[in-house]
């Protein structure tokens, strides 16, 4: 009976230190099977060009600096 408790405790163990990453997985799964992630690589694209679209108009100086380094290396 001892052999029983202890994989009962191994498996909630297991579920407690892995909980995350096994949602996680389930979660991409679904993503795929059903196709929602071309949504959802559209939307990150739209919000990393947002980003990045904000920080340029912020910082126009040391962007076109940095590009014209870039440049002149190239």
């Amino acid at each position: 009976m001892d052999e029983n408790e202890n994989k009962k405790l191994d498996l909630a163990d297991i579920c407690a230190n892995y909980g995350g990453a096994i949602i996680g997985g389930l979660v991409a799964l679904l993503l795929c099977f059903t196709g929602l992630y071309k949504l959802l690589i559209t939307v990150v694209v739209v919000i990393a060009g947002v980003i990045l679209g904000n920080y340029i108009q912020k910082n126009k100086t040391s962007v076109k600096e940095k590009l014209k380094e870039f440049i002149d290396k190239v």
